[in-house]
Order: C-alpha cells, then sequence, then structure tokens
C-alpha cells in the first residue's frame, strides 16, 4: 500500500455537536484553522441545521464567514434540505454534505422521514447546488447496524448509496454511526456498494465504540478506498451507547497509515498538539492513544 489517502476531518462539526457546554465560536475558528493549517486535505465545518435541534450548531454562518480559508483546502458544510443549503450558500459554501440512513427506524428517529421521503428531500439540495457550482457529499448512517433494528443487510446500504451518487453527490461516506463494524462484515458491506458505486467515490466513517475503527480501515484500504473520516482527540461520542467512545481519532488514523507507508500530508506532530489544546479547551480526557504516547515520547 503505497498511495495516498485522504482524511476530512470531522472533529469541528461531528465532534464539538456533541458537546454537552456550549464551545464559543472563537474556539471552533481556530480548530478549523489549526487543522487545515496541520495539513488536513478536508475540514468540516459546520451544519446549517436547526439551532433547536443541534443547538451547538446555533453560529454556523459566523463559523464560516469568519474562518480564513487556506488554499486547497475543503471546508464542506451540512445542508440537509433546502433552507440549509440557502443559508449555507449565503455564507459563502462552496460544498454541502447530505445525510441519509440505511436502516428505517434510524432515519424516522433521526430526521423524522423515510428513506425514500428523505432522498426526495435531498434533490431539491443536489440540483440547487449543481446549478451554483456547489460540490454535494453524501453520508449513508448505520452502514454497519442500527441501534433500532440491529443488523442492517449490505444491499440496503448500496441501494441508499447509488441513490445519493446517482443524484450527484461526488463522494458517498459510509458511516457505522454505532461502531459494532468488524473488519469481515465492513468487506462484504464495501463490496456491495462498489457493486454500485465505484470504489474511489466511497469513503469509510468509522465510529471506535467497540474498538473496531482502525481495523476497518484497513480492511476498507485493502479493497481500495482511499478516504476516510476521522475526528482529532476523537471528539465526539456515541449517543447510542452510554460512555462509549465515538469518532475514531484521527491521530490515531494517521499513525496507522504512517506506519503502511501512506501519503497523507498531515504533520502528526502539529495534529497531537491541536488535539491535546482541544481537549484543555473543553476540559475533556485526550482521546487518542497514538497521540498520548507521542505526547508522552516528546515529554520524556
Amino acid at each position: 500500500m503505497t498511495s495516498a489517502v485522504r482524511i476530512v476531518e470531522v472533529g469541528p462539526r461531528d465532534g464539538l455537536q456533541n458537546e454537552a457546554r456550549e464551545v464559543p465560536t472563537a474556539v471552533k475558528v481556530e480548530l478549523i484553522e489549526r487543522l487545515a493549517d496541520a495539513g488536513l486535505p478536508a475540514v468540516e465545518a459546520t451544519a446549517f441545521v436547526s439551532p433547536k435541534w443541534v443547538p451547538q450548531m446555533a453560529d454556523h454562518t459566523e463559523v464560516l464567514e469568519r474562518i480564513r480559508r487556506k488554499p486547497g483546502v475543503d471546508y464542506p458544510v451540512l445542508a440537509p434540505n433546502l433552507k440549509g443549503f440557502e443559508g449555507a450558500r449565503a455564507a459563502g459554501a462552496i460544498e454541502v454534505a447530505i445525510f441519509g440512513a440505511a436502516s428505517e427506524s434510524f432515519s424516522r428517529r433521526n430526521i423524522n422521514c423515510s428513506i425514500a421521503e428523505s432522498l426526495e428531500r435531498f434533490r431539491p439540495v443536489a440540483e440547487a447546488a449543481r446549478q451554483h457550482g456547489i460540490k454535494v457529499r453524501g453520508y449513508v448512517s448505520c452502514v454497519l447496524g442500527c441501534p433500532y433494528e440491529g443488523e442492517v443487510k449490505p444491499e440496503r446500504v448500496a441501494d441508499v448509496a447509488q441513490a445519493l451518487y446517482e443524484m450527484g453527490c461526488y463522494e458517498v461516506s459510509l458511516g457505522d454511526t454505532i461502531g459494532t463494524g468488524t473488519p469481515a462484515k465492513t468487506k462484504t458491506m464495501i463490496e456491495a456498494c462498489a457493486g454500485r458505486v465505484p470504489v474511489e467515490k466511497l469513503a469509510g466513517h468509522y465510529h471506535d465504540t467497540y474498538g473496531q475503527a482502525l481495523a476497518n480501515i484497513y480492511a476498507s484500504l485493502e479493497l481500495g478506498v482511499r478516504t476516510f473520516d476521522a475526528s482529532v482527540a476523537g471528539l465526539g461520542g456515541c449517543p447510542y451507547a452510554a460512555g462509549a467512545s465515538g469518532n475514531v481519532a484521527t491521530e490515531d488514523v494517521v499513525y496507522m497509515l504512517n506506519g503502511l507507508g501512506m501519503r497523507t500530508g498531515i504533520d502528526l506532530e502539529r495534529l497531537v498538539e491541536i488535539g491535546q489544546w482541544i481537549c484543555g479547551v473543553l476540559n475533556r480526557d485526550y482521546g487518542s492513544k497514538a497521540g498520548k504516547a507521542l505526547a508522552a515520547k516528546r515529554k520524556r
């Protein structure tokens, strides 16, 4: 494995939206800018969703307008409907993300509609984005298990991934929302999706609830996937498993990829510093195993 891997940093959005206490806008802006300066090619900045449902993202417009944009770095934002898209476009977004689910129960509980209805909601967003030259990325939740239904068939994941791709998503990120997936199940799911969507258009978004995220990333690499979502310091949790970790730490992913000789363009030392800094600001434990070890080694 000698090829390049693209990491999409989701800490400022997927990570911070899980924080119980309010995170100041200035902290969010600094986090995004520091991550871009550390070599992350894509930093998910915020979400244009209702503050009623996601209060941590209430300052989405201010965050997107205030960040210093580094040339060559993408700053995608979530925009699940046309209202969110228009708000994102007005704030200067040039990439948006839409998110569906492979589980009917999860779709109804998370976004209050069926899978089919969610896809119909996304079509106007995809069409408007195309008219304005804005890129669209797709997310599929619960690709390896659902907190309400349990097992999710790979064919159902492939159905949703194909629909998002054909709608105009340049890439579809496959999310193990509850982190129950294992490498064998991951490979079966990826193979099903790759039969409908070119594998180079697929990304992996694996939560580490059961400690399987790195193994699932490795399994995906073996099948040709070269884009993965990760969160600095492992920011974020799993709301469906009390006390469990959620997003895989970007530091851990980069450390593994470096060991495989794969290129990311990310400065791991700077990433560790950012992870320690943001955890200090949030008054939470540093969630990266590789980061902790590298920081202790440097201190010695």
